[in-house]
């Protein structure tokens, strides 16, 4: 089976991006056979950025986005999102 995941909305925003990948980990863990694809656009292209600090109280976008690479799945991202992410945020 193949399943993809559309995530848009920002990391530390709402829980939509969080649910959205707990039920990827969730799903690799299951069935391992599973192929899980989690594609980032718009505001969720931020969350793919490594080193974020994680606000206090919250989960830890990146931790769990590896969980899903570890787990076999793909991670992508919207091109034009990230090259423009890239110019504005700070390094």
């Amino acid at each position: 089976m193949q399943i993809l995941f559309i995530l848009n909305d920002p990391a530390y925003s709402s829980e939509r991006c969080y649910n959205g990948l707990r039920l990827a980990l969730a799903l690799i863990k299951s069935d391992p056979a599973t192929a899980i694809t989690v594609f980032l656009m718009a505001d969720a292209v931020v969350a793919a950025k490594t080193g974020q600090k994680t606000p206090d109280g919250y989960y830890n976008v990146e931790r769990m986005l590896k969980g899903v690479v570890a787990g076999k799945g793909q991670i992508l991202l919207c091109g034009s999102v990230w090259r423009l992410a890239a110019l504005l945020i700070p390094k």
